[in-house]
C-alpha cells in the first residue's frame, strides 16, 4: 500500500485540548485496520472517501459510514474497512477537552462511536468542506487549529482535581497509586471514581491501563515492530513480558507480534511536519 502519514502539533492555543492531528491518505488493496483505545477521544473528518466502521465497540452499534466522527474512549477495537482508498485528519482530543470543543463530556461518549454532525452541527461540514479544498496538509492542519480555537471555550474544562488526576494516571512514567493519588486531590476513591466516569468515560484504574498500552503500542510502531517485548514490558511498567502480552491481547484483539504483522502497513510513524513544509 501507497500513501501518506503526517502529523502536526496544535497551535499553542488548542494544545489545552488536542494532543495531536495527523493527515492520512491511502492508495492500495482493500483492507481492513483495527482502531485500538487510547487515552484520547478520536475525531475523523474525511476528506474524500467516508470513514467505514464494520464494527464498533459497543456491538449494540451496527456498522456504518461516516464523513466525520466522534468516538469516545473505549477498551476494545474497532475494526475499519476500505477499499483500498481514502484520506482525512484525525484529531487525538483529549477527554479533558471533550466538554470545551464538542460541548458534552467524554463520559457520554464511553464506547460510543457519534457520527460528527450530530456532535458538532454544521461546524462538522464547514470544516471538512474547508480542509478538501485546502492544497497541501500544513495549510489543512492549520485550517483546523483556526477553526478549533475559534470553538473551544477555555471555560468548560473538568474541574482541576479532574485534571490532574488525569494527568497523574497518564504519565509517561506510569501511573500514581489510587491511594496517593486520592490523597493529593483531598477525594475518596469512590468519587474519584464518579467524576471520572462523567468527564472521562473510563474508571481511573481503567484509564491507567488504557494509557500504558497506548504507549507500547506508540513504541513498537516507533521501533517497527523490531522493539524486544521483554523490554517493552519492562519499559512501560507492565510485570514480565507475559502480562504485556495478556494485556496487548485484551486490549487489541491480538498479541503484539500478530498484531504488528496484521497492521504493519496501517500503522507506519508519521512523518512530522512543521509550519515551513509546503508538501501536499
Amino acid at each position: 500500500m501507497s500513501g501518506e502519514h503526517v502529523s502536526w502539533r496544535p497551535a499553542p492555543e488548542v494544545r489545552a485540548f488536542a494532543g495531536a492531528y495527523s493527515g492520512y491518505r491511502q492508495d492500495g488493496p482493500p483492507g481492513e485496520h483495527r482502531g485500538l483505545p487510547s487515552p484520547y477521544v478520536t475525531v475523523v473528518f474525511t476528506i474524500d472517501e467516508p470513514l467505514r466502521i464494520a464494527a464498533h465497540p459497543d456491538p449494540r452499534t451496527p456498522p456504518g459510514s461516516y464523513e466525520s466522527l466522534v468516538g469516545g474512549l473505549h477498551t476494545v477495537p474497532a475494526m475499519i474497512t476500505h477499499d483500498g482508498r481514502g484520506s482525512g485528519i484525525q484529531i487525538a482530543l483529549s477527554p479533558l477537552g471533550a466538554r470545551a470543543v464538542l460541548g458534552l463530556p467524554a463520559g457520554e461518549l464511553a464506547g460510543a462511536d457519534v457520527d460528527g454532525a450530530d456532535v458538532f452541527g454544521s461546524f462538522a461540514a464547514e470544516l471538512r468542506e474547508r480542509v478538501a479544498a485546502a492544497p497541501t496538509w500544513v495549510a489543512r492542519f492549520r485550517i483546523v487549529d483556526e477553526m478549533l480555537a475559534r470553538r473551544a471555550n477555555p471555560a468548560a474544562l473538568p474541574p482541576p482535581e479532574v485534571r490532574h488526576a488525569w494527568r497523574r494516571l497518564c504519565a509517561p512514567d506510569g501511573p500514581v497509586a489510587l491511594s496517593e493519588l486520592t490523597r493529593e486531590i483531598g477525594w475518596s476513591q469512590r468519587y474519584l471514581s464518579r467524576r471520572f466516569g462523567v468527564e472521562i468515560g473510563l474508571a481511573p484504574k481503567v484509564a491507567a491501563r488504557v494509557a500504558r498500552f497506548d504507549r507500547a503500542r506508540r513504541l513498537l510502531i516507533a521501533h517497527h515492530g523490531s522493539y524486544g517485548l521483554a523490554s517493552l514490558a519492562a519499559d512501560c511498567g507492565y510485570y514480565d513480558q507475559a502480562h504485556l502480552t495478556r494485556e496487548f491481547t485484551a486490549l487489541a484483539g491480538l498479541p503484539p507480534a500478530r498484531w504488528w504483522a496484521a497492521e504493519f502497513r496501517n500503522v507506519q510513524a508519521p512523518e512530522d511536519l512543521t509550519p515551513a513544509d509546503s508538501r501536499v
